[in-house]
């Protein structure tokens, strides 16, 4: 014979649905299930909660706007989350980024930028000129890419 559980759980808990709370704790999230704990990780980790956050949804045991309200992040993020386990599985949430570069200063603008700024121009002509951004090559200077005439 079947038996109700009752919606028995810790206290300070946030909801997320009637079955289904979360606490943070001495630097840790934990997941319960009225007093069973299902899940916790780490506060600072990312992955992990998008990870769990996700496979709830996936399962069917909360909804989007649901994991959205309880814990305060746009639901955009939510959906980016959820088409990233389609796409990918649960490693996806795992992978380094890959590394983004620049299509602005290729290694010839880098060139053609150090001759001028050897030659004495300043940032703002120079962007000018080349059309490139003033605060791109500020980065490319505070990166160490290029070498401002002192």
């Amino acid at each position: 014979m079947p038996q109700i559980q009752l919606p028995i759980f810790p206290a300070q808990s946030t909801a997320i649905t009637n079955e289904l709370v979360f606490q943070q704790r001495d630097g840790m999230v934990w997941y319960f299930n009225g007093y069973l704990p299902v899940f916790s990780h780490p506060v600072d980790d990312v992955a992990s909660f998008r990870f769990f956050t996700t496979q709830l949804i996936a399962n069917g045991t909360a909804s989007q706007v649901q994991i959205s309200k309880a814990f305060g992040v746009p639901l955009v993020s939510v959906k980016r989350a959820c088409k990233k386990l389609r796409e990918q599985g649960a490693s996806g949430f795992f992978r380094p980024t890959k590394p983004r570069h620049g299509h602005r200063l290729t290694a010839q603008r880098l060139e053609e930028v150090q001759g001028l700024l050897n030659a004495g121009m300043d940032v703002p002509a120079i962007g000018t000129q080349l059309g490139i951004l003033p605060n791109t090559i500020h980065k490319a200077i505070r990166a160490g890419r290029l070498k401002k005439k002192s």
